[in-house]
């Protein structure tokens, strides 16, 4: 009997703990949006998930988020944290690097990046080029434990120890992993992210087009109105449309997608050269800074004069 009460004591105090243990309370903190911001990296810096700050928010998906915005992001509350300082990292700049992708694959951010580098927002990455990474402070969690209960408690549950009964406690299987959720949250990501270049692009409707313009008092070329909203999500492109022809990844016509820029040469004498860019939006419509229109517009790839002088597709990443 002393044996079985010694046994009981020692699993009503190791339920107490494990209940104290796994008990979590949620609280709400405001994050201002910075420059660089997706929902996916807020979700991540604060350990939560995309659906949760959406919900919270009141978000749909393909909002854009606005710079300065204050959300409510949902938090445990029972998680300390100690943050402790690295130095930076050097890294040398590979073909087909962006400040974009070299930021993700380090947890930083572009802003971080050209900050460190002292690089301007339009400065192209040359390929040998060694950067200065610095990296986010480590952050270690400190799960807060419940106070156990009282002594009286565990006084008052052992004295009813004869009315228990024993039985084998069922333990939960652990939930298992599918890699189909890494393709999904993927492709969620780079759906989102389409998303708000097109609609990015959709603001500058009818803005005026000028010849050579960078964007200065909302006027832009061709090919300055791609770059200036590549810009925005941290990806510098080249400055003219012949050299972003050049630039990403080749995209069948067949396979495109919304983001992706669309080029063509509408010399009259067909000189076989690429001279205009635009953006698909899906449908078989792009946008473009029209010099024909002199301003910013939608038009349909299916148009004969735009479809007889097609030359190609890249996305860049």
């Amino acid at each position: 009997m002393n044996k079985l009460y010694a046994l009981l004591c020692a699993l009503s105090l190791t339920t107490m703990t494990a209940t104290a243990s796994t008990h979590t309370a949620k609280q709400m903190v405001k994050y201002t949006i910075k420059k660089g911001d997706t929902l996916s990296s807020i979700a991540h810096k604060h350990h939560t998930t995309i659906s949760k700050v959406r919900k919270t928010n009141g978000l749909k998906k393909g909002a854009v988020l606005r710079i300065g915005k204050v959300l409510k992001v949902p938090a445990n509350a029972n998680v300390l944290y100690t943050k402790t300082s690295e130095k930076p990292i050097k890294y040398v700049t590979k073909k087909g690097d962006t400040l974009s992708s070299i930021a993700l694959k380090h947890h930083t951010s572009v802003t971080k990046i050209r900050k460190a580098n002292a690089l301007r927002k339009s400065q192209i990455l040359k390929i040998g080029k060694v950067l200065d990474i610095p990296q986010n402070k480590k952050t270690h969690r400190v799960a807060s434990a419940k106070k156990p209960g009282s002594n009286k408690k565990l006084t008052a549950s052992i004295s009813k120890l004869d009315t228990i009964s024993l039985e084998k406690e069922k333990r939960e299987e652990p939930k298992t992993f599918s890699f189909t959720d890494l393709f999904k949250s993927k492709k969620d990501k780079d759906a989102d992210k389409c998303q708000r270049i097109t609609s990015l692009a959709k603001t500058k409707l009818g803005k005026k087009y000028v010849w050579g313009a960078s964007g200065y008092k909302n006027t832009y070329d061709c090919s300055s109105f791609t770059k200036f909203v590549y810009r925005n999500f941290g990806i510098d492109i080249p400055r003219t449309s012949i050299r972003q022809s050049k630039f990403g990844k080749f995209v069948k016509r067949s396979e495109l997608q919304k983001g992706d820029l669309v080029f063509f040469d509408t010399s009259k004498k067909r000189k076989g050269y690429v001279n205009h860019v635009g953006i698909y939006l899906g449908d078989n419509k792009f946008i473009h800074a029209s010099s024909a229109k002199k301003k910013v517009v939608i038009t349909s790839l299916n148009k004969r004069f735009y479809s007889n002088r097609y030359k190609g597709a890249r996305r860049p990443s």
